[in-house]
């Protein structure tokens, strides 16, 4: 019971910075540069990869494809949690996944983003590593 009540608890908060991360890429201008120059010239300029996009539309994908991929593994585990519980009791390494997956998430936190989000994947890696230890 109690690991089943991490997971989900871990899941949740990951679902949660997932898509409070979704909402503010798409929704509002967050992300959106504090010198208008900057926003400007990376609408203008290109990767080098690719003339077809410019660095712009490639911020505000990977920030949704990255908001997205917080929601996805918080949803499967939420899935596993309540619906199949059973199969993270018997498997060590989809329970290990979750922390390994969460764990990623605060060494980028630490390196490249700030004070919330590395907070709340920390709570989230937390309760992986409880529910894992605990199952």
């Amino acid at each position: 019971m109690l690991a089943q009540t991490l997971t989900i608890a871990g899941a949740a908060v990951m679902g949660l910075l997932g898509t409070v991360h979704l909402l503010y890429t798409c929704c509002t201008d967050r992300f959106d540069p504090n010198d208008a120059a900057t926003k400007a010239a990376m609408q203008a300029g290109h990767p080098l990869l690719t003339r077809r996009t410019t660095l712009w539309r490639a911020w505000v994908g990977f920030n949704a494809s990255h908001s997205l991929g917080a929601m996805l593994f918080a949803t499967v585990y939420l899935i596993l949690a309540i619906g199949h519980i059973e199969w993270l009791r018997m498997s060590p390494a989809l329970a290990w996944l979750a922390v390994v997956g969460s764990g990623g998430y605060v060494l980028l936190a630490l390196r490249y983003w700030f004070r919330t989000p590395l907070i709340g994947c920390a709570i989230s890696t937390a309760c992986f590593i409880g529910a894992a230890c605990t199952r």
